[in-house]
């Protein structure tokens, strides 16, 4: 199987326009039910020391009380996985029911003793059986199938214990430590990931094993998007049929386990987690959804939740056919949507982003600081940020003073009309305005502002008309992406390649809203939909608009405005602080923009992830760091603190240092 044969086949959701949740079995943890009968859950996972019970136990607690339903805690030895048991009896003592789930790498053994301990197990197919060593080999059939007897061999005493023990597993595919096996034949793509997670899946079938979970992690928002997808389609083509006795066909229906690897903290962490299982969330797809941030777990699981809350009351919707829709969009691969160039918008532009400022009564110059534009009244100069707004929606308000020039004004039409320096400034007109009383009345750049709703047949035919145009796609909507979508979708069946701002609008707080943009945004934007974006937010400040824009940009990897960070969320093998090395690399580098710096604490995930990073800072022991470039080995075993300035240096070595500009 490959890529190009799942080109333009939908198969991994029942609709691309409508909601519906993705049937699956169900898995048991212990006294709790995982599946698409039951809600969805929000779990977490445990950043202390394993062997610290006390400790453990007083971080799950706080868990809990946050609302977490599922517990994983890291057992990197055989020691680890025996102490869980007396971190489940002093829960139990303390009247904390919660699963418990044990996080295995590299050791078959502690995953054996753990799965007679707890409810459910995890393993990583790309290190449970190999030892990564970032050597590329050329398998024969014959080698590969020697291989997975191999991995046959060391799984299959695990999967009969959690038979016996009635003891769930989730088999956890993380794109950056995918086995050299994997890399060799599929390199370090979607389909790589699933690949990965199948060899093991296939095991499990062969022994009549089915209490699993899967999941497809990655830090890039857009694989993580894809292997799931693909995964989906995979599962449900090529594993054994199990007719349900209501008739339904459940083959390969496991549950998912959602979530961004790596995603960061602050504002990063939460855009990237929302962007990657939000997307699908919206799909219906999705059965516990874990939000990976380089803070203290507690304040992972509100973010779950509020992620999870808008889809639990959603019921499945059926209002639009899906047509052939499919034909013009291809879950599994990213491809941009054509559209033509108009000025600076569509095209290989970057995507756009509009500020509205239609409700003020009148605009000063300071105003402007809020979208990116600085004005200095002593110099009588602009400066223009790394998240400087491109275009001003004014509306029917007037500016009396000349914006800066990297800012255009976009006008209602009758004001446009009486405005007198045109130069940079366009006019908008609304749907209604269009189809009565349109013409080109700039040569260079016009806009259309439509809902969802008014994207119809006779609007279309006229949109064909006009390569000048932009149409400005509105939503007001509670949950919009699937509008969006499917306008989009109608465009594109109609072959209209005219640049779409994305237009939804929002009434949430800041947080909600942040969450929510990110999903309906960033969905759109990973499946190569939008030339731009366009905001209403009406409960949260034009500045935390205009950032949260740009870092949703940058999530979907669309337009790099600032220094990216991959960092773990920390675990029980963490080697340093991670959440004070992180904030002090940020402090010294976020100046790097477009530069990706991966801050790991320890080496499980840590040189795969640097496939997606142009630096890497990985603890590799107690008070000892390991300095990448891209995935190689650089300088090993620096003393900690040394390692930020020994960091730094690298960066200015390979000339991607800049200074910063007082």
């Amino acid at each position: 199987m490959n890529i190009e044969n799942l080109n333009n086949v939908l198969g991994y959701c029942d609709s691309l326009v409508n909601y519906k949740r993705r049937k699956t079995l169900t898995v048991k943890l212990g006294d709790m039910m995982l599946g698409s009968e039951h809600p969805i859950l929000p779990q977490s996972m445990t950043t202390t020391d394993t062997m610290d019970t006390m400790g453990s136990v007083d971080q799950i607690i706080r868990m809990v009380n946050a609302g977490c339903q599922l517990v994983r805690l890291t057992a990197p030895s055989i020691n680890e996985a025996q102490n869980l048991a007396e971190i489940k009896k002093e829960l139990q003592k303390r009247g904390i029911k919660v699963p418990l789930v044990a996080d295995i790498h590299f050791t078959p053994n502690a995953a054996e003793l753990a799965a007679k301990i707890v409810e459910k197990v995890r393993v990583n197919p790309g290190n449970y059986a190999d030892k990564k060593k970032f050597n590329l080999i050329e398998y024969t059939d014959a080698d590969y199938q020697e291989e997975l007897e191999r991995i046959r061999e060391k799984f299959t005493p695990l999967v009969k214990i959690c038979k016996e023990y009635g003891t769930a597993m989730r088999i956890g595919t993380n794109h950056g430590s995918l086995s050299d096996r994997i890399m060799s034949r599929y390199g370090d793509t979607p389909l790589g990931m699933v690949e990965s997670a199948m060899e093991f899946l296939r095991i499990c079938e062969d022994e009549n094993y089915h209490n699993i979970v899967l999941s497809m992690k990655s830090s890039n928002p857009q694989v993580m998007v894809q292997a799931y997808r693909l995964l989906v389609k995979t599962m449900k083509n090529g594993l054994a049929k199990r007719n349900m006795p209501n008739g339904d066909d459940l083959s390969g229906a496991y549950p998912l386990h959602l979530g961004v690897t790596e995603a960061g903290d602050g504002d990063d962490g939460r855009i990237k987690s929302a962007l990657g299982i939000g997307t699908l969330l919206e799909d219906g797809i999705g059965d516990t959804v874990r939000v990976s941030l380089t803070e203290d777990p507690e304040f992972e699981v509100p973010v779950a939740k509020k992620l999870i809350a808008r889809y639990e009351k959603q019921t499945e919707n059926i209002s639009k056919k899906d047509e052939t829709y499919h034909s013009f969009f291809n879950p599994f691969y990213y491809t941009k949507r054509e559209s033509i160039e108009v000025y600076n918008i569509g095209k290989s532009q970057v995507p756009r982003v509009i500020a509205n400022y239609a409700t003020f009564e009148k605009v000063n110059p300071e105003d402007l600081k809020a979208i990116g534009h600085l004005y200095d009244a002593n110099l009588d100069k602009w400066h223009m940020s790394d998240m400087g707004a491109d275009y001003i929606y004014l509306g029917k308000t007037k500016v009396d003073f000349m914006l800066p020039m990297g800012l255009k004004a976009i006008y209602d039409i009758d004001t446009w009309n009486v405005v007198s320096d045109k130069s940079n400034a366009y006019p908008m007109h609304n749907a209604s305005e269009f189809l009565t009383n349109f013409s080109s009345s700039s040569k260079t750049l016009n806009f259309v502002k439509a809902n969802t709703n008014e994207i119809n047949d006779i609007f279309l035919n006229k949109l064909k008309e006009h390569k000048n145009l932009v149409l400005i796609l509105c939503n007001d909507e509670n949950k919009p992406m699937r509008e969006f979508r499917s306008a989009f979708l109608k465009l594109q069946s109609q072959q209209i390649n005219n640049p779409v701002i994305i237009n939804p609008i929002y009434h949430e707080d800041e947080e909600h809203f942040m969450l929510f943009a990110s999903t309906d945004i960033g969905a759109l934007l990973i499946d190569g939909f939008g030339d731009g974006l366009l905001v209403d937010a009406s409960q949260v400040s034009m500045n935390r608009v205009n950032e949260i824009c740009f870092g949703i940009l940058q999530a979907a990897r669309t337009r790099i405005s600032k220094t990216e960070y991959i960092s773990c969320p920390s675990c029980g093998r963490t080697l340093f602080d991670l959440q004070e090395t992180t904030a002090m690399i940020r402090k010294r580098t976020d100046h790097l923009k477009g530069i990706k710096i991966a801050i790991m604490g320890c080496i499980v995930n840590g040189p795969g992830e640097m496939a997606d990073a142009d630096y890497g800072y990985v603890g590799s022991g107690i008070g000892k760091i390991t300095l990448y470039k891209g995935k190689e080995v650089v300088k090993r075993n620096i003393p900690s603190e040394n390692a930020v300035n020994e960091l730094i240096d690298l960066i200015r070595n390979n000339g991607d240092w800049v200074e910063t500009v007082i």
